[in-house]
């Protein structure tokens, strides 16, 4: 589990190919002080598995479901990830609950600069508008955010000078993609309203297939 507070930003320094997969080198010096082979950490948002590590560097792959599902396929050499180290139960939970299972990408339409603060807007795929609400958290490439205004094709957050200057949202630029993941209870809220509709319509039609013929 992690919280969508970045402890770091990364630096892609390798990517291997294996046919629709890859194997991403990254460069770190906070989380790889105790990181160990076989932990799990957020890159980007997406929850991967530590299978090498040597002094400020660590590798991890991502298969073919993960390069659909989220823009780890569109990084380079070069590339700023943001990362975070899978939390323990003992934790403060600063943002909200993330699991790093991505749910889509958006992609940034448009981004306005104030004096110390930025506004991003983001489109995303309309399917998934129910699980969008305003003030409502979402994590945008594993950062824990707050929205801030929900349109039907867009949504917008604002961006304080903290999360500015230690994520990579610093780099980004209006037609990146970002990794999407909505609110874990917001989902189980959506998905147990559609169970009981589901429930209601087939005991509604059940009854109305044994009511005896008059």
């Amino acid at each position: 589990m992690f919280t969508g507070i970045i402890e770091e930003v990364g630096k892609i320094v390798q990517i291997k190919k294996f046919g629709n997969s890859i194997s991403l080198r990254v460069f770190s010096e906070i989380v790889t002080k105790d990181l160990k082979i076989g932990d799990s950490i957020s890159v980007n948002g997406v929850c991967l598995t530590v299978v090498d590590h040597n002094g400020n560097f660590f590798e991890v792959d991502a298969v073919e479901e993960t390069i659909t599902r989220t823009n780890l396929g569109k990084l380079n050499t070069g590339s700023f990830v943001n990362l975070e180290r899978a939390r323990k139960f003992s934790d403060r939970i600063d943002g909200h609950i993330v699991q790093g299972h991505i749910d889509t990408t958006g992609k940034i339409v448009r981004i306005v600069e104030f004096t110390r603060s930025k506004v991003f807007y983001f489109s995303y795929p309309q399917e998934y508008r129910h699980y969008l609400v305003p003030k409502g958290s979402i994590a945008i490439d594993g950062i824990s955010l707050t929205i801030a205004e929900l349109n039907e094709n867009t949504f917008s957050v604002s961006v304080i000078p903290f999360t500015l200057q230690n994520t990579n949202l610093r780099n980004r630029v209006v037609g990146e993609l970002v990794n999407l993941e909505f609110d874990i209870i917001g989902k189980y809220v959506i998905n147990y309203l559609n169970a009981n509709k589901r429930d209601s319509s087939s005991s509604i039609l059940n009854q109305y297939i044994e009511q005896p013929d008059l």
